[in-house]
């Protein structure tokens, strides 16, 4: 269906080198395993040459991409404010500010954020959204920071107790190691201290120390380090270091800054342990020892501690212990297990604790008062109009606030921030992110869309949820071009939300629908567990259900309709690819792990043990082996015609390796029965990571160049 005026071009071929893998009796000649190792000129060389083909085969769709970037730029605020948080800083020098308002701005024709912060007179009287803010303070302008480099991206960034001090963490790669700076906001100076070489997160401890992790040659943080400010970073000392491979660990603070909270936890197991920040150099106490399968995370509640945990409860229930507790014995329940009804956290608060929770495969706020005592009372669900939405809490900074700030949206509600009053109950719109009016469609009003739950049904008669949404004005006869995006991994769910680049797919006429498939976090733990390891498949035969359920109910037809999904979605994109290739007309498959099995089997590649847990251990369970050898979508490729494939990939991705869409491209190329119409093309970003290019602005041209590839498959016609 291209309307591509462009001649049929030669595609790279790349060199057929076999290599060998042995296992469970089990021989697979891997032909283009070679292309692992990007130290290789020819590696390289090979990936510039598909980035060559790509754009020659795309290069008709430049005014296409132009006017997406242009719609993008247009609906944006580019100038513009976050709602500003309140935050104390108890022990702040004598004379400065002992509270700030804390902010981010973004300016138009910058590419990164700046964080600001401006004192703060009256919790309760933040400074205006709008126009300049007298005595605001630039804590980071990232776009100075970013100067001199391609890519750039934050890892951390925490104030000191006593707000005098900024500590934060920069990646100029993509690799995700960090580099952690200070500098002291009194004076807008930098410290002589830096620390190379740090994963994610950091804490203070009040003033003087901070905690951070590193991770090893595999990617996995595996230990926690104290450094003391004013001394060299090399002689930093290790705090807690985790051994098991299976396991990673990570550290942050309390919300009342009194503990440093350090987490180890595996895809099925976890172990949290407290350290006084009062005394930063001390041991760590852990407060209930790991137990396999039983997961936890702990809260500090002033007097007591909250505790959000599946022992005995498979979709989660929160209990409390002592402070000083030690053992799971200890743990009394504070809200019960329901079935169908998952815990996801609690964040504590003086007044009042917060749960987290999905019920009816939609995400939920729940508010516990908390008496005289510290005891809390059952509580009720923040409630919402709309049948689709998503809501978080995003907590507050301060442990005695009497509001907690909640984001908010859906598939035709931008994303919105509120104030919840803890006492009353009383919601406060404070923001709801802008959309501009476009130049010739005017403004976005949420009323010309529809957004709609449907339900499919899979192989074994479970329902399936998608969550859909489209213009009011099209026709649901069959005819209207659609994008149906999947990941089901990780129990990581994929909420309905909002997107301003969605609008110029929806404004040409698409509808949008966002399969909830097994594997996913949607409808409880039950949910994840039937799309994992031996029940993987699920996932990707739920995703056809749902694709033919979009055709079946008249939303599009099959050859009007694209499957999306990135990284384990890319596996599910390479799965369907092979199971179901007549279903779809095109599929863009974003960092995908579609060489899986490769990829599992070698425990010296980033993260792969880590990973046994979620997809099995075929190394040494040839069940699990065979299994994943059915699947995996490079091994299960075949000699016929498949949807026409984008496949995206960055060289610096340290999670899924460029060289699995690389190789996976090649061997389509080699056995794909595809005309000149159903291009499978190649798209390497040689300067970014596993979230792809950084900066708004070269996002933007990102999605403009997938979203024309995707819209000149499915609707060429429809390109104004």
């Amino acid at each position: 269906m291209s309307k591509s005026s462009t001649p049929a071009l030669s595609a790279p071929v790349a060199e057929r080198r076999p290599r060998p893998r042995i296992h469970h009796g089990d021989r697979f000649d891997d032909p283009y395993e070679w292309l692992r190792d990007k130290e290789n000129p020819d590696v390289i060389a090979y990936l510039e040459a598909e980035n060559s083909f790509t754009e020659a085969r795309t290069d008709h769709l430049e005014g296409l991409r132009a006017a997406i970037f242009d719609d993008i730029k247009a609906r944006t605020k580019e100038t513009d404010l976050s709602v500003p948080t309140y935050s104390s800083h108890p022990g702040a020098p004598e004379g400065a500010p002992s509270a700030f308002w804390y902010y981010v701005r973004s300016v138009e024709g910058s590419e990164y954020t700046i964080y600001c912060r401006v004192a703060a007179l009256d919790p309760h009287s933040p400074p205006t959204v709008e126009g300049e803010i007298p005595g605001e303070e630039v804590l980071l302008d990232c776009n100075l920071a970013a100067e001199g480099h391609e890519f750039f991206s934050i890892g951390a960034f925490a104030v000191s107790v006593d707000g005098t001090l900024l500590a934060y963490s920069t990646d100029v790669t993509g690799a995700e190691r960090f580099t952690v700076r200070f500098k002291d906001l009194r004076t807008g100076e930098q410290l002589a201290d830096v620390i190379e070489d740090t994963a994610y997160g950091l804490a203070w401890a009040h003033n003087s120390h901070v905690f951070y992790t590193r991770a090893d040659e595999a990617w996995r943080p595996y230990v926690v380090r104290r450094h003391r400010l004013g001394t060299d970073a090399d002689a930093d000392a290790d705090v807690v270091t985790e051994t098991d491979e299976r396991f990673w660990i990570g550290v942050d603070s309390s919300r009342d800054d009194q503990w440093i909270v350090i987490g180890a936890g595996s895809k099925l197991t976890s172990e949290f342990s407290l350290l006084s920040a009062a005394d930063p150099e001390g041991v760590p106490r852990v407060v209930a020892p790991r137990r396999q399968g039983v997961e936890y995370d702990v809260e500090p509640a002033g007097d007591r501690l909250l505790i959000v945990h599946n022992d005995g409860a498979e979709d989660f229930a929160l209990a409390q212990a002592p402070l000083d507790a030690t053992s799971a014995e200890q743990w009394t329940p504070v809200l019960d297990h329901e079935l169908g009804v998952r815990l996801t956290g609690v964040s504590a608060f003086a007044g009042h604790a917060v749960v987290s929770l999905r019920r009816n495969g939609l995400t939920g706020v729940h508010v516990m008062p908390r008496d005289s005592n510290g005891d809390l009372s059952p509580g009720s669900d923040i409630s919402f109009a709309e049948p689709l939405f998503t809501v978080e809490s995003a907590g507050a900074a301060d442990y005695d606030a009497s509001t907690i700030r909640l984001s908010y949206g859906s598939m035709v509600t931008p994303d919105s921030v509120y104030d919840y009053e803890l006492a009353t109950g009383e919601l406060t719109l404070l923001k709801r992110t802008p959309v501009q009016d476009h130049p010739e469609r005017g403004p976005y009003n949420p009323d010309d869309y529809v957004q709609a739950r449907g339900w499919a049904t899979a192989a074994d008669q479970t329902k399936i949820p998608l969550s859909i949404v489209h213009r009011r004005d099209v026709a649901l006869d069959g005819s209207a071009p659609a994008l149906i995006y999947g990941y089901g991994s990780y129990e990581i769910p994929i909420d309905p939300a909002f997107a301003i680049s969605r609008l110029s797919l929806l404004d040409r006429g698409f509808v949008f629908a966002v399969a909830h498939v097994r594997g996913g976090g949607e409808m409880g733990r039950s949910w994840y567990e039937n799309g994992k390891t031996l029940t993987k498949k699920n996932t990707f035969t739920d995703f056809v259900a749902c694709a033919e359920w979009l055709v079946e109910s008249g939303y599009t037809s099959h050859d009007r309709l694209v499957a999306r999904g990135g990284s384990a979605g890319g596996l599910l994109m390479g799965a369907v690819a092979n199971l179901a290739p007549g279903t779809f007309r095109a599929i863009h498959a974003a960092v995908p792990f579609v060489d899986a099995l490769t990829t599992i089997l070698d425990p010296d590649l980033p993260l792969t043990v880590i990973e046994w847990e979620e997809w099995g251990d075929p190394l040494h369970d040839h069940k699990v082996y065979a299994y994943m050898k059915e699947y995996t979508p490079y091994e299960n490729l075949q000699a016929m015609e498949y949807p026409a494939i984008l496949a995206t990939t960055s060289l610096n991705d340290t999670r899924v390796f460029y060289v699995e869409p690389a190789k996976w491209v090649a061997a389509l190329r080699q056995l794909a029965h595809n005309g000149d119409d159903k291009p499978i093309l190649l798209k390497t970003e040689m300067v970014a990571g596993h979230g792809g290019v950084s900066g708004r602005y070269n996002s933007w041209k990102e999605i403009a160049f997938e979203y024309a590839w995707i819209i000149d498959q499915v609707a060429p016609d429809n390109t104004g």
